[in-house]
Protein backbone atom coordinates (compact mmCIF):
# COMPACT_ATOMS: atom_id res chain seq x y z
CA UNK A 1 0.00 0.00 0.00
CA UNK A 2 1.07 3.38 -0.82
CA UNK A 3 1.82 6.09 1.75
CA UNK A 4 -0.59 8.23 -0.12
CA UNK A 5 -3.26 5.79 0.16
CA UNK A 6 -2.27 5.14 3.71
CA UNK A 7 -2.40 8.67 4.66
CA UNK A 8 -5.89 8.74 3.14
CA UNK A 9 -7.09 5.97 5.06
CA UNK A 10 -5.79 7.55 8.49
CA UNK A 11 -7.44 10.84 7.53
CA UNK A 12 -10.76 9.29 6.84
CA UNK A 13 -11.02 7.00 9.73
CA UNK A 14 -9.84 10.46 11.81
CA UNK A 15 -12.52 12.33 10.26
CA UNK A 16 -15.13 9.78 10.88
CA UNK A 17 -14.17 9.23 14.84
CA UNK A 18 -14.05 12.71 15.13
CA UNK A 19 -17.71 12.98 13.75
CA UNK A 20 -18.83 10.17 16.08
CA UNK A 21 -17.10 11.40 19.11
CA UNK A 22 -18.64 15.10 18.51
CA UNK A 23 -21.95 13.70 17.97
CA UNK A 24 -21.41 11.09 21.04
CA UNK A 25 -20.94 14.49 23.10
CA UNK A 26 -23.55 17.04 21.85
CA UNK A 27 -26.18 14.14 21.83
CA UNK A 28 -25.74 13.71 25.02
CA UNK A 29 -26.08 17.21 26.28
CA UNK A 30 -28.89 17.67 24.16
CA UNK A 31 -30.76 14.84 26.19
CA UNK A 32 -29.42 16.36 29.39
CA UNK A 33 -31.15 19.47 28.45
CA UNK A 34 -34.43 17.62 27.54
CA UNK A 35 -34.54 16.20 30.83
CA UNK A 36 -33.19 18.96 32.87
CA UNK A 37 -34.46 19.97 36.43
CA UNK A 38 -31.89 22.10 37.72
CA UNK A 39 -29.40 24.53 36.84
CA UNK A 40 -26.63 21.95 37.06
CA UNK A 41 -28.14 19.61 34.56
CA UNK A 42 -27.78 22.98 32.29
CA UNK A 43 -24.55 23.28 33.25
CA UNK A 44 -23.41 19.68 33.02
CA UNK A 45 -25.27 20.00 29.13
CA UNK A 46 -23.31 23.26 28.37
CA UNK A 47 -19.71 21.80 29.82
CA UNK A 48 -20.22 19.20 27.30
CA UNK A 49 -20.87 21.75 24.08
CA UNK A 50 -17.65 23.23 25.11
CA UNK A 51 -15.84 20.12 24.99
CA UNK A 52 -16.88 19.13 21.68
CA UNK A 53 -16.17 22.18 20.30
CA UNK A 54 -12.43 22.13 21.86
CA UNK A 55 -11.74 18.84 20.68
CA UNK A 56 -13.79 18.88 17.21
CA UNK A 57 -13.88 22.42 15.95
CA UNK A 58 -14.44 21.16 12.30
CA UNK A 59 -17.35 19.39 13.50
CA UNK A 60 -19.19 22.63 14.98
CA UNK A 61 -22.67 23.25 13.27
CA UNK A 62 -25.22 25.77 13.30
CA UNK A 63 -27.69 23.67 15.26
CA UNK A 64 -25.30 23.43 18.33
CA UNK A 65 -23.71 26.96 17.94
CA UNK A 66 -28.19 27.85 18.67
CA UNK A 67 -28.05 25.17 21.48
CA UNK A 68 -25.03 26.40 23.44
CA UNK A 69 -25.87 30.19 23.46
CA UNK A 70 -29.27 29.37 24.72
CA UNK A 71 -27.53 27.83 27.37
CA UNK A 72 -24.65 31.03 28.05
CA UNK A 73 -27.93 33.09 27.80
CA UNK A 74 -29.65 31.49 30.53
CA UNK A 75 -27.15 31.70 32.67
CA UNK A 76 -27.06 35.64 31.62
CA UNK A 77 -23.55 34.86 30.48
CA UNK A 78 -23.95 37.83 27.51
CA UNK A 79 -20.50 38.02 26.15
CA UNK A 80 -20.10 34.46 25.17
CA UNK A 81 -24.11 33.92 24.06
CA UNK A 82 -23.29 36.52 21.43
CA UNK A 83 -20.01 35.14 20.95
CA UNK A 84 -21.30 31.96 19.41
CA UNK A 85 -24.35 33.65 18.11
CA UNK A 86 -22.54 35.84 15.95
CA UNK A 87 -20.50 32.87 14.78
CA UNK A 88 -24.09 31.43 13.74
CA UNK A 89 -24.72 34.58 11.92
CA UNK A 90 -21.48 34.94 9.88
CA UNK A 91 -22.08 30.97 9.22
CA UNK A 92 -22.37 30.30 5.17
CA UNK A 93 -24.76 27.56 5.85
CA UNK A 94 -27.56 26.55 9.09
CA UNK A 95 -28.82 23.18 9.88
CA UNK A 96 -29.84 21.06 6.82
CA UNK A 97 -28.43 23.61 4.35
CA UNK A 98 -30.96 26.33 5.68
CA UNK A 99 -29.62 30.05 6.05
CA UNK A 100 -27.68 30.72 9.20
CA UNK A 101 -29.73 33.66 9.83
CA UNK A 102 -32.95 31.96 9.28
CA UNK A 103 -33.47 30.77 13.63
CA UNK A 104 -33.26 34.52 14.37
CA UNK A 105 -36.37 34.99 12.94
CA UNK A 106 -38.32 31.81 14.13
CA UNK A 107 -41.17 32.65 16.35
CA UNK A 108 -40.08 30.92 19.32
CA UNK A 109 -36.49 33.01 19.25
CA UNK A 110 -37.36 35.50 21.76
CA UNK A 111 -38.54 32.79 24.46
CA UNK A 112 -35.18 31.26 23.98
CA UNK A 113 -33.22 34.67 24.27
CA UNK A 114 -34.96 36.56 26.60
CA UNK A 115 -31.83 37.62 28.58
CA UNK A 116 -30.46 39.20 25.66
CA UNK A 117 -33.43 40.84 23.95
CA UNK A 118 -32.97 44.30 25.98
CA UNK A 119 -29.33 44.54 24.65
CA UNK A 120 -28.36 46.63 21.60
CA UNK A 121 -26.52 43.85 19.84
CA UNK A 122 -29.40 41.59 20.00
CA UNK A 123 -31.38 44.25 17.62
CA UNK A 124 -27.99 44.25 14.96
CA UNK A 125 -28.68 40.12 14.60
CA UNK A 126 -31.87 40.64 13.85
CA UNK A 127 -31.55 43.37 11.84
CA UNK A 128 -28.98 41.83 9.72
CA UNK A 129 -30.87 38.39 9.81
CA UNK A 130 -33.59 40.77 7.76
CA UNK A 131 -31.63 42.38 5.60
CA UNK A 132 -30.11 38.55 4.86
CA UNK A 133 -33.71 37.30 4.40
CA UNK A 134 -34.62 39.99 1.76
CA UNK A 135 -31.63 39.33 0.06
CA UNK A 136 -32.17 35.63 -0.30
CA UNK A 137 -35.87 35.97 -0.95
CA UNK A 138 -34.52 38.37 -4.38
CA UNK A 139 -32.61 35.42 -5.31
CA UNK A 140 -35.44 32.94 -4.89
CA UNK A 141 -37.76 34.71 -6.68
CA UNK A 142 -35.33 35.31 -9.79
CA UNK A 143 -34.91 31.62 -9.74
CA UNK A 144 -38.33 30.91 -9.80
CA UNK A 145 -39.07 33.20 -12.60
CA UNK A 146 -36.12 31.92 -14.70
CA UNK A 147 -37.67 28.36 -13.58
CA UNK A 148 -41.05 29.38 -15.33
CA UNK A 149 -39.54 30.76 -18.96
CA UNK A 150 -40.76 29.22 -21.86
CA UNK A 151 -41.17 30.13 -25.35
CA UNK A 152 -44.46 31.25 -26.28
CA UNK A 153 -46.80 28.15 -28.35
CA UNK A 154 -49.77 29.84 -29.80
CA UNK A 155 -52.61 27.37 -29.91
CA UNK A 156 -55.42 29.94 -30.08
CA UNK A 157 -54.85 30.98 -33.82
CA UNK A 158 -54.85 27.42 -35.12
CA UNK A 159 -58.32 27.05 -36.41
CA UNK A 160 -58.17 23.69 -38.05
CA UNK A 161 -58.94 21.27 -35.51
CA UNK A 162 -56.73 18.25 -36.85
CA UNK A 163 -54.04 20.92 -36.79
CA UNK A 164 -54.46 21.53 -33.32
CA UNK A 165 -54.61 18.22 -32.17
CA UNK A 166 -51.24 17.64 -33.80
CA UNK A 167 -49.52 20.87 -32.47
CA UNK A 168 -50.14 19.84 -28.90
CA UNK A 169 -49.57 16.30 -29.25
CA UNK A 170 -45.67 17.93 -30.91
CA UNK A 171 -45.87 21.29 -28.77
CA UNK A 172 -42.57 21.97 -27.05
CA UNK A 173 -42.44 25.73 -25.84
CA UNK A 174 -39.31 24.47 -22.93
CA UNK A 175 -36.10 26.24 -22.97
CA UNK A 176 -32.18 25.48 -21.06
CA UNK A 177 -32.69 25.65 -17.11
CA UNK A 178 -29.61 27.87 -15.33
CA UNK A 179 -29.91 25.67 -12.33
CA UNK A 180 -30.31 21.73 -11.61
CA UNK A 181 -31.94 22.55 -7.96
CA UNK A 182 -34.84 24.90 -7.91
CA UNK A 183 -36.66 25.06 -4.58
CA UNK A 184 -40.71 26.66 -6.15
CA UNK A 185 -43.23 27.91 -4.07
CA UNK A 186 -46.54 26.61 -4.67
CA UNK A 187 -49.71 28.20 -3.33
CA UNK A 188 -52.20 26.09 -1.26
CA UNK A 189 -54.87 29.01 -1.02
CA UNK A 190 -54.92 32.54 -1.06
CA UNK A 191 -53.50 32.43 2.98
CA UNK A 192 -51.32 29.38 2.88
CA UNK A 193 -48.59 27.64 0.81
CA UNK A 194 -45.81 25.75 0.64
CA UNK A 195 -43.08 24.57 -1.48
CA UNK A 196 -41.38 22.03 -3.77
CA UNK A 197 -38.19 21.59 -4.78
CA UNK A 198 -37.03 19.92 -8.21
CA UNK A 199 -33.88 18.15 -9.10
CA UNK A 200 -33.01 17.89 -12.99
CA UNK A 201 -30.64 15.94 -14.29
CA UNK A 202 -26.82 16.82 -14.87
CA UNK A 203 -27.34 17.62 -18.74
CA UNK A 204 -30.90 18.50 -18.85
CA UNK A 205 -31.65 19.65 -22.22
CA UNK A 206 -34.99 20.81 -23.12
CA UNK A 207 -35.30 18.71 -26.57
CA UNK A 208 -35.45 15.37 -24.84
CA UNK A 209 -38.59 14.02 -22.75
CA UNK A 210 -37.66 12.70 -19.26
CA UNK A 211 -39.38 10.09 -16.47
CA UNK A 212 -40.44 12.17 -13.49
CA UNK A 213 -40.48 10.85 -9.96
CA UNK A 214 -42.47 12.04 -6.82
CA UNK A 215 -40.91 11.36 -3.40
CA UNK A 216 -43.63 12.05 -1.12
CA UNK A 217 -42.10 12.13 2.80
CA UNK A 218 -43.67 10.79 5.97
CA UNK A 219 -44.26 11.92 9.42
CA UNK A 220 -47.01 14.25 7.92
CA UNK A 221 -48.63 14.61 11.08
CA UNK A 222 -45.63 16.14 12.55
CA UNK A 223 -44.49 17.83 9.10
CA UNK A 224 -44.36 21.53 8.48
CA UNK A 225 -45.04 23.65 5.35
CA UNK A 226 -41.77 25.22 4.33
CA UNK A 227 -41.80 28.44 1.76
CA UNK A 228 -38.74 27.28 0.39
CA UNK A 229 -36.64 23.82 0.50
CA UNK A 230 -32.96 23.18 0.33
CA UNK A 231 -30.52 20.28 -1.32
CA UNK A 232 -29.47 18.99 2.01
CA UNK A 233 -33.34 17.88 2.95
CA UNK A 234 -33.77 16.35 0.25
CA UNK A 235 -31.19 14.74 -1.47
CA UNK A 236 -29.13 13.61 1.25
CA UNK A 237 -29.82 11.14 4.15
CA UNK A 238 -32.17 8.70 3.81
CA UNK A 239 -32.51 10.35 0.36
CA UNK A 240 -29.24 9.32 -1.18
CA UNK A 241 -30.19 6.53 -2.99
CA UNK A 242 -32.99 8.54 -4.85
CA UNK A 243 -30.45 10.83 -5.50
CA UNK A 244 -27.65 8.30 -6.82
CA UNK A 245 -30.27 6.31 -9.10
CA UNK A 246 -32.25 9.12 -10.39
CA UNK A 247 -28.85 10.80 -11.59
CA UNK A 248 -27.67 7.76 -13.57
CA UNK A 249 -30.90 7.32 -15.23
CA UNK A 250 -31.76 10.76 -16.22
CA UNK A 251 -34.65 10.66 -13.96
CA UNK A 252 -36.31 14.07 -12.73
CA UNK A 253 -36.97 14.16 -8.55
CA UNK A 254 -39.73 16.07 -7.50
CA UNK A 255 -39.82 16.73 -3.54
CA UNK A 256 -43.34 18.58 -2.27
CA UNK A 257 -43.58 19.08 1.15
CA UNK A 258 -46.67 18.85 3.29
CA UNK A 259 -48.09 19.05 6.92
CA UNK A 260 -50.58 17.73 9.09
CA UNK A 261 -53.57 19.54 7.03
CA UNK A 262 -52.52 19.71 3.50
CA UNK A 263 -51.09 15.98 2.40
CA UNK A 264 -51.64 13.43 0.42
CA UNK A 265 -53.07 10.56 3.30
CA UNK A 266 -54.68 11.87 6.05
CA UNK A 267 -57.57 14.43 4.49
CA UNK A 268 -58.27 15.93 0.69
CA UNK A 269 -57.27 19.24 2.06
CA UNK A 270 -53.88 18.76 0.23
CA UNK A 271 -54.58 16.22 -2.31
CA UNK A 272 -54.64 18.16 -5.05
CA UNK A 273 -51.00 19.33 -4.92
CA UNK A 274 -48.89 16.72 -6.51
CA UNK A 275 -51.52 16.26 -9.41
CA UNK A 276 -51.18 20.54 -9.67
CA UNK A 277 -47.67 20.42 -8.87
CA UNK A 278 -46.71 18.15 -12.03
CA UNK A 279 -48.85 20.15 -14.22
CA UNK A 280 -47.08 23.06 -13.08
CA UNK A 281 -43.96 21.16 -13.98
CA UNK A 282 -44.85 19.81 -17.38
CA UNK A 283 -45.55 23.91 -18.73
CA UNK A 284 -41.40 24.35 -18.25
CA UNK A 285 -40.21 21.10 -18.09
CA UNK A 286 -40.13 18.23 -20.92
CA UNK A 287 -42.17 15.76 -19.27
CA UNK A 288 -42.29 12.51 -20.94
CA UNK A 289 -46.07 11.72 -19.94
CA UNK A 290 -45.93 8.29 -19.83
CA UNK A 291 -43.48 7.84 -17.43
CA UNK A 292 -44.29 9.64 -14.43
CA UNK A 293 -44.17 8.03 -11.04
CA UNK A 294 -44.77 8.64 -6.98
CA UNK A 295 -43.00 6.87 -4.41
CA UNK A 296 -42.30 7.84 -0.52
CA UNK A 297 -41.96 6.22 3.01
CA UNK A 298 -44.21 5.29 5.49
CA UNK A 299 -46.60 8.48 5.04
CA UNK A 300 -45.58 8.83 2.05
CA UNK A 301 -45.72 5.76 0.79
CA UNK A 302 -49.39 5.46 2.28
CA UNK A 303 -50.17 8.65 -0.25
CA UNK A 304 -48.45 6.99 -3.10
CA UNK A 305 -50.83 4.30 -2.40
CA UNK A 306 -53.86 6.70 -2.11
CA UNK A 307 -53.10 8.30 -5.92
CA UNK A 308 -53.61 4.48 -7.22
CA UNK A 309 -56.30 4.34 -5.59
CA UNK A 310 -58.04 7.60 -6.45
CA UNK A 311 -56.40 9.64 -8.86
CA UNK A 312 -53.93 7.65 -11.08
CA UNK A 313 -54.51 9.22 -14.42
CA UNK A 314 -51.21 11.13 -14.54
CA UNK A 315 -49.06 8.26 -13.51
CA UNK A 316 -47.67 5.19 -15.10
CA UNK A 317 -46.91 3.43 -11.52
CA UNK A 318 -46.68 3.57 -8.14
CA UNK A 319 -43.99 2.50 -5.04
CA UNK A 320 -43.90 2.63 -1.53
CA UNK A 321 -41.26 1.94 1.46
CA UNK A 322 -42.82 0.61 4.45
CA UNK A 323 -46.32 1.12 3.00
CA UNK A 324 -50.00 0.71 4.72
CA UNK A 325 -52.09 0.17 1.75
CA UNK A 326 -55.10 1.82 2.89
CA UNK A 327 -57.17 4.95 1.82
CA UNK A 328 -57.52 7.11 5.10
CA UNK A 329 -60.78 9.43 3.08
CA UNK A 330 -63.01 6.68 2.35
CA UNK A 331 -63.19 3.50 0.90
CA UNK A 332 -60.69 1.45 -0.18
CA UNK A 333 -61.11 -0.46 -3.32
CA UNK A 334 -57.98 -2.41 -4.14
CA UNK A 335 -59.81 -3.72 -7.40
CA UNK A 336 -58.53 0.14 -9.11
CA UNK A 337 -54.98 -1.56 -8.67
CA UNK A 338 -55.72 -2.55 -11.94
CA UNK A 339 -55.45 -0.01 -13.54
CA UNK A 340 -51.60 0.76 -12.81
CA UNK A 341 -48.86 -0.84 -10.83
CA UNK A 342 -47.35 -0.75 -7.08
CA UNK A 343 -44.35 -2.51 -5.37
CA UNK A 344 -43.80 -2.19 -1.83
CA UNK A 345 -40.53 -2.86 0.00
CA UNK A 346 -41.56 -3.84 3.52
CA UNK A 347 -39.83 -5.26 6.42
CA UNK A 348 -40.21 -7.80 9.13
CA UNK A 349 -40.29 -5.41 12.12
CA UNK A 350 -42.18 -2.97 10.69
CA UNK A 351 -44.79 -1.36 13.82
CA UNK A 352 -46.58 0.38 10.66
CA UNK A 353 -48.33 -2.04 9.16
CA UNK A 354 -47.47 -5.91 10.09
CA UNK A 355 -45.48 -8.55 7.88
CA UNK A 356 -49.03 -11.11 8.64
CA UNK A 357 -50.97 -8.17 6.76
CA UNK A 358 -48.64 -7.46 4.27
CA UNK A 359 -48.96 -11.47 3.01
CA UNK A 360 -52.66 -11.48 3.06
CA UNK A 361 -52.82 -8.51 1.13
CA UNK A 362 -50.15 -9.56 -1.71
CA UNK A 363 -52.70 -12.72 -1.71
CA UNK A 364 -55.43 -10.47 -2.41
CA UNK A 365 -53.44 -8.55 -5.56
CA UNK A 366 -52.22 -12.16 -6.77
CA UNK A 367 -56.18 -13.63 -6.92
CA UNK A 368 -56.64 -10.08 -8.79
CA UNK A 369 -54.18 -10.54 -11.48
CA UNK A 370 -53.35 -7.06 -10.14
CA UNK A 371 -49.74 -5.64 -11.28
CA UNK A 372 -48.35 -5.78 -7.78
CA UNK A 373 -45.05 -7.04 -6.14
CA UNK A 374 -43.91 -7.19 -2.62
CA UNK A 375 -40.16 -7.29 -1.68
CA UNK A 376 -39.47 -8.35 2.07
CA UNK A 377 -36.53 -7.24 3.74
CA UNK A 378 -35.98 -9.22 7.11
CA UNK A 379 -34.23 -7.90 10.27
CA UNK A 380 -34.94 -4.47 9.51
CA UNK A 381 -37.31 -1.81 11.08
CA UNK A 382 -39.76 0.55 9.59
CA UNK A 383 -37.16 2.86 8.59
CA UNK A 384 -35.84 0.87 6.39
CA UNK A 385 -34.40 3.50 3.93
CA UNK A 386 -31.73 4.72 6.04
CA UNK A 387 -30.28 1.26 5.89
CA UNK A 388 -27.31 0.83 3.27
CA UNK A 389 -29.08 -2.18 2.87
CA UNK A 390 -31.92 -0.56 1.03
CA UNK A 391 -29.98 0.32 -1.59
CA UNK A 392 -31.13 -2.76 -3.81
CA UNK A 393 -34.36 -1.84 -3.14
CA UNK A 394 -34.15 1.72 -4.61
CA UNK A 395 -31.92 -0.46 -7.44
CA UNK A 396 -35.12 -2.66 -7.94
CA UNK A 397 -37.63 0.50 -8.15
CA UNK A 398 -35.24 2.34 -10.66
CA UNK A 399 -34.95 -0.62 -12.98
CA UNK A 400 -38.61 -1.25 -12.42
CA UNK A 401 -39.49 2.61 -13.86
CA UNK A 402 -36.87 2.52 -16.60
CA UNK A 403 -39.23 -0.57 -18.25
CA UNK A 404 -42.61 0.91 -17.05
CA UNK A 405 -45.05 3.24 -18.90
CA UNK A 406 -48.25 4.53 -18.93
CA UNK A 407 -50.80 3.08 -21.28
CA UNK A 408 -52.45 6.48 -22.01
CA UNK A 409 -55.72 4.46 -23.77
CA UNK A 410 -56.65 1.48 -22.21
CA UNK A 411 -58.57 -1.19 -23.77
CA UNK A 412 -59.88 -2.02 -20.21
CA UNK A 413 -61.08 0.15 -17.40
CA UNK A 414 -61.89 -0.71 -13.60
CA UNK A 415 -63.06 1.95 -11.49
CA UNK A 416 -64.99 2.16 -8.35
CA UNK A 417 -65.03 5.51 -6.01
CA UNK A 418 -67.21 6.95 -3.31
CA UNK A 419 -66.63 10.71 -3.69
CA UNK A 420 -67.63 12.68 -6.68
CA UNK A 421 -64.29 14.44 -6.54
CA UNK A 422 -62.72 11.03 -7.88
CA UNK A 423 -64.86 9.89 -10.56
CA UNK A 424 -62.09 9.93 -13.33
CA UNK A 425 -59.43 7.89 -14.56
CA UNK A 426 -58.13 8.13 -18.08
CA UNK A 427 -60.61 8.27 -20.57
CA UNK A 428 -63.69 7.40 -18.27
CA UNK A 429 -64.05 11.31 -16.95
CA UNK A 430 -66.61 13.18 -14.84
CA UNK A 431 -68.40 9.90 -13.14
CA UNK A 432 -71.39 10.60 -10.74
CA UNK A 433 -72.44 8.60 -8.33
CA UNK A 434 -76.28 7.31 -7.46
CA UNK A 435 -76.04 5.65 -4.62
CA UNK A 436 -79.96 4.95 -3.89
CA UNK A 437 -79.52 2.64 -7.01
CA UNK A 438 -79.52 -0.82 -6.21
CA UNK A 439 -76.16 -2.42 -6.16
CA UNK A 440 -74.99 -4.85 -8.60
CA UNK A 441 -74.45 -8.19 -8.11
CA UNK A 442 -70.96 -7.86 -9.28
CA UNK A 443 -70.05 -4.98 -6.97
CA UNK A 444 -68.63 -6.46 -4.24
CA UNK A 445 -66.81 -5.40 -1.59
CA UNK A 446 -62.44 -6.60 -1.01
CA UNK A 447 -61.37 -6.69 2.57
CA UNK A 448 -59.87 -9.02 5.08
CA UNK A 449 -59.31 -9.44 8.49
CA UNK A 450 -55.91 -8.50 10.58
CA UNK A 451 -55.27 -10.17 14.03
CA UNK A 452 -51.40 -9.56 14.40
CA UNK A 453 -50.32 -6.08 15.10
CA UNK A 454 -46.49 -5.13 16.29
CA UNK A 455 -45.99 -2.25 18.56
CA UNK A 456 -43.16 -0.89 20.38
CA UNK A 457 -43.23 -1.39 24.46
CA UNK A 458 -42.28 0.92 26.91
CA UNK A 459 -38.79 -0.15 26.97
CA UNK A 460 -38.80 -0.05 23.13
CA UNK A 461 -38.82 -3.23 22.55
CA UNK A 462 -40.79 -4.66 19.25
CA UNK A 463 -43.81 -6.86 20.74
CA UNK A 464 -46.80 -8.90 18.87
CA UNK A 465 -50.24 -8.22 20.01
CA UNK A 466 -53.28 -9.31 19.08
CA UNK A 467 -55.60 -7.39 16.93
CA UNK A 468 -59.07 -7.53 15.63
CA UNK A 469 -59.61 -5.33 12.82
CA UNK A 470 -60.22 -5.61 9.22
CA UNK A 471 -57.83 -4.25 6.50
CA UNK A 472 -59.97 -1.40 5.22
CA UNK A 473 -62.84 0.84 5.96
CA UNK A 474 -66.11 1.82 3.79
CA UNK A 475 -67.45 4.61 5.08
CA UNK A 476 -69.33 5.92 2.51
CA UNK A 477 -71.63 4.38 -0.17
CA UNK A 478 -69.52 3.48 -3.66
CA UNK A 479 -70.12 3.52 -7.28
CA UNK A 480 -68.54 1.11 -9.48
CA UNK A 481 -67.60 1.63 -13.75
CA UNK A 482 -66.19 -1.22 -15.97
CA UNK A 483 -65.67 -0.55 -19.19
CA UNK A 484 -63.82 -1.42 -22.19
CA UNK A 485 -63.58 -0.58 -26.28
CA UNK A 486 -63.15 -2.20 -29.11
CA UNK A 487 -63.56 -1.50 -33.19
CA UNK A 488 -65.07 1.71 -32.08
CA UNK A 489 -67.03 0.12 -29.71
CA UNK A 490 -68.06 0.97 -25.77
CA UNK A 491 -69.20 -1.80 -23.58
CA UNK A 492 -70.11 -0.11 -20.11
CA UNK A 493 -71.29 -2.11 -16.73
CA UNK A 494 -72.35 0.25 -13.76
CA UNK A 495 -73.25 0.17 -10.34
CA UNK A 496 -74.83 2.80 -8.54
CA UNK A 497 -73.59 5.47 -11.21
CA UNK A 498 -75.47 8.39 -11.81
CA UNK A 499 -73.97 9.70 -15.09
CA UNK A 500 -70.21 9.42 -16.81
CA UNK A 501 -68.16 10.40 -19.64
CA UNK A 502 -66.10 8.87 -22.30
CA UNK A 503 -63.08 10.98 -23.84
CA UNK A 504 -62.59 10.37 -26.95
CA UNK A 505 -59.09 10.34 -28.88
CA UNK A 506 -58.44 9.36 -32.59
CA UNK A 507 -55.74 7.04 -31.48
CA UNK A 508 -58.49 4.94 -29.61
CA UNK A 509 -61.22 5.17 -31.99
CA UNK A 510 -62.01 5.95 -36.35
CA UNK A 511 -63.35 8.98 -36.52
CA UNK A 512 -64.48 8.17 -39.64
CA UNK A 513 -66.67 5.87 -38.97
CA UNK A 514 -69.43 5.56 -35.82
CA UNK A 515 -68.81 5.22 -32.27
CA UNK A 516 -71.28 3.15 -30.55
CA UNK A 517 -71.68 3.15 -26.25
CA UNK A 518 -73.33 0.18 -24.72
CA UNK A 519 -74.17 0.69 -21.39
CA UNK A 520 -75.74 -2.58 -19.22
CA UNK A 521 -76.42 -3.66 -22.59
CA UNK A 522 -78.70 -0.68 -23.68
CA UNK A 523 -77.28 1.49 -26.55
CA UNK A 524 -77.00 5.19 -25.66
CA UNK A 525 -74.86 6.16 -28.52
CA UNK A 526 -74.46 5.94 -32.18
CA UNK A 527 -73.23 9.09 -33.70
CA UNK A 528 -70.43 10.30 -35.48
CA UNK A 529 -67.57 11.97 -33.39
CA UNK A 530 -65.36 14.88 -34.38
CA UNK A 531 -63.11 17.14 -33.56
CA UNK A 532 -63.87 20.01 -31.25
CA UNK A 533 -61.63 22.74 -31.15
CA UNK A 534 -63.01 24.62 -27.93
CA UNK A 535 -62.68 21.06 -25.46
CA UNK A 536 -59.60 20.32 -26.98
CA UNK A 537 -57.71 23.88 -25.71
CA UNK A 538 -59.69 23.33 -22.69
CA UNK A 539 -58.78 19.77 -21.75
CA UNK A 540 -55.13 20.60 -22.68
CA UNK A 541 -54.82 23.46 -20.75
CA UNK A 542 -56.40 21.69 -17.51
CA UNK A 543 -54.35 18.60 -18.21
CA UNK A 544 -50.92 19.71 -19.42
CA UNK A 545 -50.37 16.29 -21.28
CA UNK A 546 -49.45 15.91 -24.67
CA UNK A 547 -49.84 12.13 -24.83
CA UNK A 548 -53.38 11.50 -23.36
CA UNK A 549 -55.09 14.57 -25.42
CA UNK A 550 -58.82 14.24 -26.19
CA UNK A 551 -60.59 15.41 -28.76
CA UNK A 552 -64.45 15.14 -27.77
CA UNK A 553 -66.24 13.71 -25.12
CA UNK A 554 -69.73 11.90 -25.18
CA UNK A 555 -71.87 12.35 -22.26
CA UNK A 556 -73.66 9.52 -20.79
CA UNK A 557 -76.87 10.03 -18.32
CA UNK A 558 -77.95 6.12 -16.88
CA UNK A 559 -81.03 5.87 -17.25
CA UNK A 560 -83.00 3.53 -15.29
Amino acid sequence: MSKYIIYLTVLFSTVVTAQKNYTTLTETAETIVSKAKEDNDYREALTLYEQAFKQYPDSINASDLYDISVLYSRFKENEKAFNYLQTLSNSPKGEYGFPAWRPFLDKDVEEDFENLLLDSRWKKLIDDALIKQKLFSKVLQEREAEFYQVNTVALDNIIEEKDLYNKIRSSNPYITKNQRDYSISFPINDSTKTSFFIHLPVNYTPTKKYSLLFFLHGAVRYSQLLEYQTAEINLDGWNKYYTKYADLNDVILVFPRGDKQYNWMTSDDGFFMVPQILRNIKKVINIDDNKVFITGHSNGATGSFSYLMKQPTDFAGFYGFNTEPIVNTGGTFVENIKNRSFINFSTDQDYYYPPNANDDFTAMMKNLNADYKEYRYNGFPHWFPSFKESEPAHQILFEDLKKHERNPFPKKITWEFDDNNYGNIDWIGNATLDTLKLKAKWHKELNFKITKWLEYDDNDELKTIDVDKYAFDFPRQSGKIKATYNNNVFTVETSRIKSFVINISPEMVNLKEKVKVYVNNKLYFNEYVTYNREFMLKSFQKNEDREQVWVNYINITIQD
